[in-house]
C-alpha cells in the first residue's frame, strides 16, 4: 500500500530513507550517475533540519521507501505570495509505472496550496522525458513574461567550497 508522509528530519528512520533514495537518484543517469559525496551523506539531513523552509514529503509502499521529493519555500516577488520550489523528485526503479511520482506531486501541490503559494517551480532536464511527460500531464510548462522576451532559462554559477 503507497503512502505519502511528511519527513520529520529529526527522526533518524526518516532521514535514513530520504538519503537512500537521494543516493539512488544520484547514481542513475539522470542524477549523473555518481553516488552522493561523502559529505553530503554525512551531513544533509542535519543541514536540512536547520533550515525551517525546507521539507521532504517520502513515498513508501509497505514500509519501503519509493520515493522522496524535497522542496523548498521561497516567494514570489511579482505575485508577493510565497512559492514552492521541487528542488528534488526521485522514485527508485524497483517502483517506477506505479503511480509514485503522480502522487508525490499531488501531495506536494497540497501542501502547496495549505501554504498559499501561488506556484510551484522545478527543473528538469532535456533528456528526461519521462518526468517531463508527468510533470506536462499535471499541468506544468515553461513559462514567459511576454512572448518578445522568451522562455525562462534555468542557470547556475557553482562557486568555492
Amino acid at each position: 500500500m503507497l503512502e505519502i508522509i511528511d519527513v520529520d528530519f529529526t527522526n533518524p528512520e526518516h532521514g535514513r530513507q530520504v538519503l537512500a533514495m537521494l543516493n539512488e537518484y544520484a547514481s542513475g543517469p539522470m542524477g549523473g550517475s555518481c553516488p552522493l559525496p561523502e559529505f553530503a551523506r554525512s551531513n544533509l539531513i542535519a543541514e536540512l533540519s536547520r533550515r525551517p523552509t525546507a521539507h521532504a514529503l517520502l513515498a513508501r509502499i509497505d514500509n519501503e521507501a519509493a520515493g522522496v521529493a524535497i522542496y523548498l519555500e521561497g516567494f514570489s516577488t511579482f505575485a508577493c505570495r510565497p512559492l514552492v520550489n521541487l528542488h528534488d523528485l526521485a522514485v527508485s526503479p524497483r517502483f517506477q509505472g506505479q503511480g509514485v511520482g503522480k502522487h508525490l506531486l499531488a501531495a506536494l501541490e497540497d501542501r502547496a496550496r495549505r501554504l498559499g503559494c501561488c506556484k510551484i517551480t522545478l527543473e528538469v532536464l532535456e533528456g528526461n522525458a519521462v518526468a517531463q511527460g508527468l510533470y506536462r500531464k499535471l499541468g506544468f510548462e515553461g513559462y514567459s513574461l511576454d512572448d518578445a522576451t522568451g522562455r525562462a532559462m534555468f542557470w547556475q554559477k557553482k562557486l568555492a567550497a
